[in-house]
C-alpha cells in the first residue's frame, strides 16, 4: 500500500511537471477606497463656521480606538485586497509615518480577520502647500487654504497612501506632483466669462500645479512581474464659479492619466525628477483612485472620464453592487455607484495587456445584511465605498 501511494505521487508529479502541465497563474485583488480619514472629519462643525485643522487630527483619532476608523478597517479586512489605494488619508510631515503605522498595526492587523500590509507608500501631495502667490485674486498671498496648490489646511491634507502585500519598488516611483498645468498642450485654461479674460493672472498660472494632490506611478513586484499602480485623486469639479476652474482642472487631471498610459501622447509629461514621457507599450498597469467624475452623470466635464474609459490601453470591470442599486432604485446607473450621494466616482481600471478580469465589485451591503452597519450612514465609515477587482496576471 505504501509503495502504491509512492507510485501515485510520482505519477502525479510527472503529470504536473511534464508537457501537459498548466502553469500556475497569479491572481490579485486590487482596490481603491476613499476612506475620509482627513482632519475635518474628526472636528466638530458648526453651521456657517468651518473649523481650522492643524494636522494632528488623524493621529489623535487613531490613538482613541475610533469606531469609524474601526469600521473602515473592517471593510478592508472583509474584502481583503492585495493592493489598496487609500484616498483622503492625511499626510502630516510630523505624524504621517506614525499615523499609517498605527492604522496598520492597531486597526487592520488586529482581530480575527486581521490583514497585514508589510509594504506601503505615502508620498507628498499638493493639498495645503503654499503657492506664495495670489491664487484667488484678493490681494493676499497667504490666504489659506485658497492660496495653496490644492485645497487643504496644511500640507498633506486629503493625502493618499498605498498599501500592498507585495514589494513596492520605491526607487522607481514616479510622481507628477509639480507638473505645471500650463505645460499640458491644449490645457483647459479657466476663463472668466464676464470679462472673457484669464481667470488666473500670469503670476498664478505660471506656477499652477495641475495635480490637486498628486499623480503617482508606483511599481509593485508581484512574484517577479512588474505592475504599475497609477494613483490619483483629482479635484471635485464643484465649489467654483462660471469659470468652472475646478471642473476644468478635474478634466485635465484625468487627461494626464489618459495621456500617461498612451505612448503616443505622453512625450510632454515630466515627473518630479525631470524624467519625461509615460508608459510604453505592453506594460501592465492598474489605475486606482477617486477620480471625482462620471461619464453619465454628475458635474464633471464628462468627456474627460469618457475618453479615459474608452482608451484601448485599459479595460473597465464595471464593478457593481446590489446595495447601491437598491439605494437609488430610480437611477439606472445606481448599481455602479461608488458614493452614497449617487455617482460612480472611484475606479479600478487594469490594462488590457497582461490581465484577465475575473471578478469585481463595490462593497455596498444591503439593508438586511449583517454588514450593513459598516455603511449605514455618513458617520459609519465614509461617503465612498470600497471598489475592488480580481485580476489574473497572464
Amino acid at each position: 500500500m505504501k509503495r502504491l501511494t509512492q507510485l501515485l505521487a510520482i505519477t502525479a508529479a510527472i503529470t504536473t511537471s511534464g508537457c501537459n502541465a498548466v502553469e500556475e497563474q497569479t491572481t490579485i485583488r486590487v482596490a481603491t477606497f476613499n476612506v475620509s480619514m482627513e482632519a475635518l472629519n474628526y472636528m466638530p462643525y458648526e453651521k456657517g463656521k468651518r473649523p481650522v485643522p492643524v494636522g494632528d487630527e488623524l493621529i489623535k483619532a487613531l490613538s482613541s480606538n475610533h469606531q469609524q476608523i474601526k469600521n473602515i478597517a473592517k471593510i478592508i479586512q472583509q474584502t481583503n485586497p492585495d493592493i489598496i489605494l487609500l484616498n483622503e488619508f492625511d499626510r502630516n510631515d510630523e505624524h504621517h509615518a506614525k499615523a499609517l503605522a498605527l492604522f496598520k498595526s492597531q486597526y487592520l492587523n488586529s482581530g480575527q480577520s486581521a490583514v497585514n500590509y508589510p509594504y506601503s507608500y505615502q508620498g507628498p501631495v499638493n493639498t495645503g502647500v503654499p503657492a506664495n502667490v495670489d491664487m484667488n485674486a484678493n490681494g493676499k498671498t497667504d490666504d489659506n487654504p485658497a492660496d495653496t496648490f490644492g485645497f487643504g489646511y496644511f500640507p498633506g491634507h486629503f493625502g493618499m497612501a498605498l498599501l500592498s502585500k507585495y514589494p513596492i519598488d520605491k526607487q522607481h516611483i514616479r510622481s507628477f506632483q509639480k507638473f505645471k498645468w500650463k505645460d499640458m498642450p491644449g490645457a483647459l485654461k479657466p476663463i472668466d466669462p464676464n470679462t472673457n479674460t484669464d481667470y488666473y493672472d500670469k503670476q498664478a498660472w505660471d506656477v499652477f500645479r495641475l495635480s490637486s494632490k498628486s499623480h503617482w506611478d508606483i511599481p509593485v513586484n508581484i512574484n517577479g512581474t512588474k505592475v504599475h499602480i497609477i494613483a490619483a485623486h483629482p479635484t471635485p469639479p464643484v465649489f467654483d464659479g462660471p469659470e468652472d476652474r475646478n471642473g476644468k482642472r478635474n478634466h485635465d487631471e484625468i487627461r494626464l492619466i489618459n495621456d500617461y498610459i498612451t505612448p503616443t501622447k505622453a512625450s510632454y509629461l515630466y515627473d518630479d525628477n525631470q524624467q519625461t514621457g509615460g508608459l510604453g507599450a505592453n506594460v501592465r498597469f492598474v489605475i486606482l483612485g477617486d477620480l471625482n467624475a462620471s461619464s453619465v452623470e454628475g458635474d464633471a466635464i464628462n468627456s474627460g472620464i469618457a475618453s479615459l474609459l474608452a482608451n484601448p490601453q485599459l479595460q473597465d470591470p464595471l464593478p457593481m453592487s446590489k446595495g447601491g442599486d437598491l439605494y437609488k432604485p430610480d437611477n439606472n446607473n445606481s448599481k455602479h455607484h461608488t458614493a452614497y450621494w449617487g455617482m460612480r466616482a472611484d475606479y479600478v481600471l487594469p490594462s488590457t495587456f497582461g490581465f484577465k478580469i475575473l471578478d469585481s465589485g463595490v462593497f455596498w451591503p444591503e439593508q438586511n445584511s449583517e454588514q450593513y452597519y459598516l455603511i449605514k450612514d455618513r458617520g459609519a465609515s465614509s461617503d465612498h465605498r470600497l471598489v475592488w477587482a480580481d485580476l489574473q496576471i497572464k
